[in-house]
C-alpha cells in the first residue's frame, strides 16, 4: 500500500467525521448515540479482516501451508506470518510497546495460526483503546511519526491486500475463502 491510499482512507475518514457531526447538530430529537461512531465503525471493518484471516488460516490445510502459487511468491504459510508479524509491529506501536509474535520463524500451521491469533490479540488492544479523539494522537514507528488512525488503517488496507492474494491460494486448492461463503 502506498502513502497516497492511506491519505485517502483519513481523509474518507475525516469526511465522514464531518458529515456526522453534521447530522447530529441537524437532528431535534436524539436517539443515543455511539459517543465515538467513526472509530467504532472502522473497529467493525478491522473486525470483518480479522475473522476472514482467522478463518482462511484454518481452512487451509496443514499441508498446502507450503502451497505457493508460482515459483517466485510466498508459500501461504509465508502469507500467514508475514500478516502475523506486520500486525503485531503496528499495533503494538499504537499500544506503545513492542511485541513480536515471531511468526516468520514458524512453519507449522498450528504455530502460525496461533502466532496470527497473537497478532490479532494485541491489534485488538489497540481497537478497544481507539476513540474518535485518540485517533489523531501520534505515535512513533521507527524514525516516523504517524497519527494512531494512519498506523491502524494502514494495518487494516495491508491485511486486506494480503487477504485478497491468500484467497487465489484457496481457490487453487479449491477451498472457498471465508469472504465466499454462502454465496
Amino acid at each position: 500500500m502506498n502513502r497516497y491510499s492511506t491519505f485517502i482512507l483519513a481523509a474518507v475518514f475525516v469526511a465522514a467525521a464531518s458529515a456526522s457531526a453534521f447530522a447530529q447538530q441537524a437532528q431535534t430529537t436524539s436517539a443515543p448515540q455511539n459517543a465515538n461512531p467513526m472509530s467504532a465503525e472502522f473497529k467493525q471493518m478491522y473486525n470483518n479482516i480479522k475473522n476472514n484471516h482467522i478463518k482462511m488460516a484454518e481452512k487451509m490445510p496443514d499441508e498446502n501451508y507450503g502451497f505457493k502459487a508460482t515459483g517466485d511468491v510466498r508459500t501461504f504459510g509465508q502469507l500467514v506470518a508475514h500478516v502475523a508479524d506486520s500486525q503485531a509491529r503496528i499495533c503494538s506501536a499504537v499500544n506503545g510497546e513492542q511485541k513480536a509474535v515471531n511468526a516468520g520463524s514458524k512453519t507449522s500451521k498450528a504455530d502460525l495460526v496461533a502466532a496470527l491469533k497473537e497478532s490479532f490479540d494485541i491489534c485488538d488492544k489497540a481497537f478497544d483503546s481507539l476513540t474518535d479523539a485518540k485517533a489523531a494522537e501520534m505515535v512513533s514507528m521507527g524514525q516516523r511519526q504517524r497519527s494512531k488512525l494512519g498506523l491502524l488503517a494502514g494495518m487494516v488496507s495491508h491485511s486486506n491486500e494480503e487477504y485478497g492474494y491468500m484467497a487465489v491460494y484457496l481457490r487453487l486448492k479449491s477451498i472457498v475463502p471465508p469472504s465466499s461463503e454462502g454465496r
